[in-house]
């Protein structure tokens, strides 16, 4: 692939450097980024050599060619420490599969769903196999209808990259996590009462409390015994 260098764009496999430029004359672009002109292969070296630089062609299929005036070892070693750092950025999202069959039952087939949705919130991809044997071939839609039911349950987290397709003896369907996952409404947080409402809420239960108040004093002297005078 091509490497752009201040808007001009240099091969990465093939580079002619100094004396191995045969042209007799180059457009060079010199080590500050000004354009110099058109000028001879030799005052270009001169120059390239003065700068205590290389003179590399940046494009060879212009007429005259473009060279520019640069530390090629520099360039080389940071267009390689660029090419690491993209691979490593590279995300490389995993396939997971899930084996199942025809008379697979629901049991069995919740603990394969369980599986594929903790996968899927690992980020990996899940791919959902039926396999046939003998005549079951025969009745495919008992197939079908099991990946319908596993993508209907496992949609909360996935989507359907691709539907079920059959290929020889076996239906198979892709799911990958789904990035737009639907939120959960959070549950309302209770409001704090206004000092107001809190005082007036507080005056009422104290109303109410007089009463029982007083009906306690009464029933204590109601239990207290009279006191008799002896003659």
């Amino acid at each position: 692939m091509p490497t752009i260098l201040e808007g001009v764009i240099i091969s990465t496999q093939d580079f002619r450097v100094n004396e191995t430029i045969r042209v007799p004359e180059v457009r060079v672009i010199d080590h500050t980024g000004n354009n110099i002109g058109v000028i001879t292969t030799r005052e270009a070296l001169q120059m390239a050599h003065e700068a205590e630089l290389d003179l590399v062609e940046v494009s060879p299929n212009t007429s005259p060619p473009v060279c520019r005036i640069m530390d090629f070892g520099k360039f080389l070693y940071e267009r390689t420490k660029k090419e690491k750092e993209a691979r490593k950025a590279q995300t490389k999202i995993e396939i997971k599969e899930i084996r199942l069959r025809p008379k697979t039952n629901e049991h069995h087939r919740s603990f394969k769903t369980r599986d594929a949705r903790r996968w899927l919130d690992d980020g990996m991809k899940v791919r959902v196999t039926v396999r046939f044997r003998g005549r079951e071939i025969t009745y495919p839609e008992f197939a079908l209808e099991d990946l319908r039911e596993i993508a209907e349950e496992l949609a909360d987290i996935s989507v359907i990259e691709q539907p079920p397709n059959m290929e020889g003896r076996v239906m198979s369907m892709l799911l990958a996590p789904n990035t737009k996952k639907v939120a959960k409404p959070k549950p309302a947080a209770p409001q704090p009462e206004s000092p107001k409402k809190a005082k007036a809420a507080a005056k009422s239960a104290e109303k109410a409390a007089k009463p029982e108040k007083a009906a306690v004093k009464e029933e204590k002297k109601a239990d207290e015994p009279e006191e008799t005078v002896s003659e």
